[in-house]
């Protein structure tokens, strides 16, 4: 059973910084591609970057390309987002998934960019 589990969002003011955490069970971390996909109220799922399974290749959109980095810990199965300089517009919940839309996601962790 997957279980994916996020963590580390919160209240930050524009330009401020988080990281957010996601611990995964339940299939082979090590060799899963993973996004960090995220969803704005009343706003469609939008992945926000990719990473392979040794964390060689990693991918993001324009949004937030030069802000923010993915990475992995596979000894430890987590899933890592440092975010840097955030915006009003990066407010959304924030899931780990195995693919872009999310289909099998935890809980989510809430980042609200405001002052």
């Amino acid at each position: 059973q997957v279980q994916l589990v996020e963590s580390g969002g919160g209240l930050v003011q524009p330009g401020g910084s988080l990281r957010l955490s996601c611990v995964a069970s339940g299939f082979r971390f090590s060799t899963s591609w993973m996004y960090w996909v995220r969803q704005a109220p009343g706003k469609d799922f939008e992945w926000v970057s990719i990473i392979n399974g040794d964390g060689t290749f990693t991918n993001y959109p324009e949004s937030v390309k030069g802000r923010f980095t993915i990475s992995r810990d596979n000894a430890r199965n987590t899933l890592f987002l440092q975010m840097e300089t955030l915006k009003p517009e990066d407010t959304a919940l924030y899931y780990c998934a195995r693919d872009p839309r999310a289909t099998e996601r935890g809980p989510g962790t809430q980042v609200t960019v405001s002052s």
